[in-house]
Parts: C-alpha cells; structure tokens; sequence
C-alpha cells in the first residue's frame, strides 16, 4: 500500500509497520498537519477493503488539532475526516499509516461508529455522553491502540445499559496526562452500564480510578438548539465540542 499522505510536508518520521516514511507538517508550535491519505493510498486501501473481514458497522477516524479560544469557524476548519473503515484489513490499513498518537502533538484522534462526527451536538449524539479519563502518557499508545480495537471487535455489548451502546472513542493528547474518553448513545442508561470494568480488563494496568461520565447535555458549554446545517457550513454554530471544553 502506498504511503506519501501529502506533498506540504516540512519534517518527517517513521512510521513503525508503514514500510518506509511518513511525511507531515509542522508549524511553528509544534503541531502537525491533518493526517490525509494521499489518492493512490486511498485507491489501495478500498482494494483492501473488498476482500477483508467485514466490521459489523463502519468506523470513521477523525483528527483535530487543538488550539485554545476556537471559533465554531476555526473548530470546524480543525475538525477533519481521515478515513471510513469497513473491514478489519481496512482499520489496520489507516492505523499503521497515520502519525502515532505520540507524535500529533497537541491534538486528537476520534474513532466515531458509522460517520458520526465528535461533536455533543450532532443530532446522532446530542442524547448520549462520554466516560472521562486522564491517562499517563508512557500509557497512552497501548491504551488507544487496546480501546479502539475493542471498539471495533464490539467488545463493549454486553457491558452498557439497555437501549444503549458505544459509539466512539477519543484520545487527546496535552502537556502533561493524555485524555480518553468513550462516547455512548444514551445518557440515560448508563446506571447499568460497566464500561470501565470491561476497559480495566481490555486495558489491564490501566488506572481508570479518576475516571467520570458526563451527558453531553449537562455541559455548560453545550449549545441547545444550534444545530444548523446548510450544505457550506454544517457546524456554523458549533465550539470546539473536544479540544476547548
């Protein structure tokens, strides 16, 4: 599979598995470009992708880059789509060819289920909300890495309430813990839910003591009835749902 992901590249690193360099872009805080598969690796992961295993549903990764005061304009300009998974093959396939989460900077990576963005807002998720952890940063690499492939094996199933299920997962990356959170579909389950005692054992050594939930809702900064999409700008009234709250 082909591995150049942009021409505007000023530094470049290896990519452990990618079979050669990856190149990316730095600015002047040290923070790096939007991971972007290139067209020719794009034509070769959808080759992959028509003989792999099939996951029950797709799963979108996503990437933003965080900078602190964003307009809706900004995080909206921030927030971009790196690739839709549909097999097995497919997910390794992007993994193994984006920047590991150790060297995004001050950024995040989103695993969303189907094409959902990761915004409390968005219709698909304005009902459900997310556990919350810090995570110490030698940990964070496998932590990810464990969480997303339980995400898309659906190993959560049996572990969230009735009428409810896991929809996502983000990994933030800042100065000092790293932060994970698992997005659910309905805040209103979440009594019976065991999440964390399924990530304990997905994850194990994984400290999940200071962990929380929230409900996207109860946010002070969420933003009730600003849902307006046009076709231009489909999150013209949005924050920045991850990066600055």
């Amino acid at each position: 599979m082909a591995t150049d992901l942009g021409k505007t590249a000023s530094k470049s690193i290896g990519i452990p598995g990618a079979g050669s360099v990856l190149t990316i872009q730095n600015d002047e805080l040290g923070l790096i470009s939007t991971p972007k598969l290139s067209p020719s690796s794009v034509t070769s992961l959808k080759d992959t992708e028509k003989l792999g295993i099939p996951l029950k549903t797709p799963w979108t990764m996503w990437y933003d880059r965080y900078e602190r005061g964003l307009s809706a304009a900004e995080y909206q300009a921030n927030l971009k789509k790196i690739y839709t998974v549909r097999t097995v093959q497919g997910f390794w396939s992007v993994y193994n060819h984006i920047p590991p989460v150790g060297s995004i900077g001050w950024g995040s990576y989103h695993l969303m289920r189907d094409e959902r963005r990761p915004i409390w807002e968005d219709p698909e998720n304005v009902k459900g909300g997310y556990w919350k952890m810090r995570c110490p940063k030698n940990k964070t690499a496998l932590a990810w890495k464990d969480l997303i492939l339980a995400l898309i094996g659906e190993q959560f199933t049996d572990y969230v309430g009735k009428d409810d299920c896991i929809v996502g997962a983000s990994v933030s990356v800042r100065d000092r813990d790293d932060i994970l959170q698992i997005w659910n579909d309905n805040s209103s389950a979440v009594g019976s839910a065991k999440v964390l005692t399924r990530l304990a054992e997905i994850a194990p050594g994984f400290d999940t003591t200071g962990a929380f939930y929230k409900a996207h809702q109860s946010h002070q900064a969420f933003e009730s009835g600003s849902w307006k999409k046009s076709d231009d700008n489909p999150f013209s009234n949005f924050r920045n749902s991850i990066s600055s709250r």
